[in-house]
C-alpha cells in the first residue's frame, strides 16, 4: 500500500479540513498516481472533496462510523477497512487522508510519495516526519518546482518493513 501526501516544510497537512495549499501541479501528480486505483480515506476527508463526491475513475474507500454512503465503500472500523483493503491489490491502493488514518496505515504502507512544499502553511494537523521515523528512507527527491508561487519537490520514502494486513 503507499500512501499519497503534500507537506509543508513542518510537514503539515491541513487546516480546517482542508489542505493548506492547492497547487495545480501536485494535483496533477496526485491524479496521475491514484487514476484507475483504489484510494482510501477517512469520513472528514471525502466530506472535503470538491462537492463531497467521490473522486471519479477511481474506487473510494471510506472509514467512518458518523455516515453511510452508497456512493463509496463503506468501512465502519479498522478491522473492517483492513478486511477490505486485503482484498486488493496493495500496489493499487493509495492513502489520501487524512490525518488520524494516514498515522494509523502508515505502518502498513511500503511507499509514500510526498509533495514537499517550501513554506509554512500554518498547519493544524501534521503527517509523520518521515525523515526522523526508523524504517523509512528517502528514495527519490525530484528538483525542485515553481507551483502556483510556492517551490515543490515530489518526493518518494519506502518503508524496509511495512507490517501485512493479515498476520
Amino acid at each position: 500500500m503507499k500512501a499519497i501526501v503534500a507537506v509543508d516544510r513542518n510537514w503539515g497537512i491541513g487546516k480546517n479540513n482542508d489542505l493548506l495549499f492547492h497547487l495545480k501541479k501536485d494535483m496533477k501528480f496526485f491524479k496521475e498516481h491514484t487514476m484507475g486505483n483504489v484510494v482510501v480515506m477517512g469520513g472528514n476527508t471525502l466530506l472535503s472533496l470538491p462537492g463531497s463526491k467521490p473522486l471519479p475513475g477511481r474506487t473510494n474507500i471510506v472509514i467512518s462510523d458518523v455516515f453511510k454512503r452508497d456512493d463509496v465503500i463503506m468501512a465502519e472500523t479498522f478491522d473492517e477497512l483492513l478486511s477490505i483493503l486485503s482484498q486488493y491489490d496493495t500496489d493499487k491502493l493509495f492513502v489520501m487522508g487524512g490525518a488520524m488514518l494516514y498515522r494509523t496505515l502508515l505502518p502498513y504502507c511500503d511507499t509514500v510519495y510526498v509533495t514537499k512544499v517550501d513554506a509554512d502553511g500554518e498547519a493544524q494537523v501534521f503527517y509523520e516526519n518521515l525523515d526522523k521515523l526508523e524504517n523509512w528512507q528517502c528514495i527519490d527527491e525530484g528538483e525542485p518546482l515553481e507551483d502556483e508561487g510556492y517551490t515543490i519537490r515530489f518526493t518518494t520514502y519506502k518503508n524496509s518493513n511495512p507490517k501485512p494486513f493479515k498476520e
